[in-house]
């Protein structure tokens, strides 16, 4: 089964007031995390994938560097390349009207969801995003994940007008997503004509609730449990979700070590049954191969595996 451990990297000032003051803080934090432990961000989860000879895809937001500068942009792009992982476009447009002039002529207002765009603006700040991440050194490009996940049937007509031949912005467990628009309705792997979905992984717990396969969401047992389940079922395409800031604790830049815990013994796990897991360093295998495979439902994880999920967010609230 092939297995994506996928990073959407992100820079947020905390609200849209005071910007140019709040920023270079809020890059330190979600790029570097620095702490007295160490920068458990960005570089921690280069560090972990590297020391478990894991391949991540980085969904990396370029709109931010209209407004603070390219060079920020470019030194995400170098750390991630330069420890041999792959950058892909990841798009928030609530920074279109943070610029003047506007990012999209005459968006003046904040706008959080890409699907909420016209096709012809889509398509525009699609093409903005490429030659950003490209002038920044990205390259090369052939995937897209939408911010919140707020892709529509007119995202994968531009994402395909653009040559890009993978799109990973659809979540089951999220809203911003119209149900049938990306040929993913049940949230597992679709085909169409141009591009490919590749859904967010989504599963039932041992409650029987659904949940996404996000490492801050899932315990390790639950991650484990659910690859095991889908595999059994005979499902090709695993999506893993992570942040550059899931490792840290709200608002800080501690680390949760819960979290990290669970990254380090997740890439642990994948790396040490490469026979049944291939962790993928993007997504051209599987569109050049056709040959995905569906489950009939979402995998599932044990009741334990989810009782411990509980436990550890129990603890986590006592100790912030």
């Amino acid at each position: 089964m092939r297995v994506y451990l996928t990073f959407d990297i992100e820079i947020w000032c905390d609200g849209w007031s005071d910007l140019d003051r709040k920023f270079p803080k809020a890059f330190e934090r979600y790029v570097y995390g620095r702490s007295r432990h160490g920068d458990y961000a960005l570089p921690k989860t280069l560090d972990i994938l590297g020391r478990h000879g894991l391949s991540g895809v980085f969904f990396v937001e370029p709109l931010f560097s209209t407004r603070f500068g390219r060079e920020h942009l470019a030194t995400i792009v170098s750390l991630i390349q330069a420890r041999g992982q792959s950058v892909q476009l990841h798009l928030h447009p609530e920074w279109c009207d943070e610029v003047q002039p506007p990012l999209i002529a005459g968006l003046n207002a904040k706008q959080p969801n890409l699907s909420g765009l016209t096709p012809g603006q889509q398509a525009s700040l699609i093409q903005q995003g490429l030659a950003l991440l490209a002038e920044a050194g990205a390259q090369p490009i052939h995937a897209f994940r939408a911010g919140s996940y707020a892709a529509n049937a007119d995202t994968l007509a531009a994402l395909a007008h653009a040559g890009l031949v993978a799109d990973s912005s659809y979540n089951l467990c999220y809203d911003t997503t119209p149900r049938d628009s990306l040929g993913a309705s049940d949230g597992m792997l679709r085909s169409t004509e141009q591009v490919t979905e590749f859904p967010i992984t989504v599963f039932r717990d041992g409650f029987g609730r659904l949940r996404p396969a996000q490492v801050g969401a899932c315990s390790l047992g639950e991650m484990i449990g659910a690859m095991a389940s889908a595999q059994q079922q005979g499902v090709s395409d695993f999506v893993i979700v992570s942040h550059n800031f899931e490792m840290l604790r709200p608002g800080t830049a501690e680390p949760d070590w819960v979290v990290v815990r669970r990254f380090d013994g997740l890439c642990a796990h994948l790396a040490a049954h490469p026979d049944r897991y291939q962790v993928q360093a993007g997504y051209l295998q599987a569109c050049h191969a056709r040959d995905v495979s569906i489950a009939s439902a979402p995998p599932t994880a044990m009741p334990q595996s989810t009782l411990v999920r509980h436990a550890e967010q129990a603890w986590r609230r006592l100790v912030r």
